[in-house]
């Protein structure tokens, strides 16, 4: 289960992209979760996925 706060969740995704993940797409899959709850969750404090960084920012 991944946390429902979206500050909350910003912070569980970044770290799992960090220290388990090579991208967002490995980590959505891994876990059964979908990246598009996550990606509107996200959005909605103003945090988007970079690629490049691998995080959400």
């Amino acid at each position: 289960m991944i946390p429902n706060d979206p500050v909350m969740l910003l912070s569980y995704v970044n770290l799992k992209l960090r220290d388990y993940y090579h991208s967002f797409e490995d980590m959505c899959g891994d876990m059964d979760i979908s990246k598009e709850m996550v990606l509107e969750k996200l959005a909605s404090i103003d945090y988007h996925y970079d690629g490049e960084k691998n995080q959400f920012v």
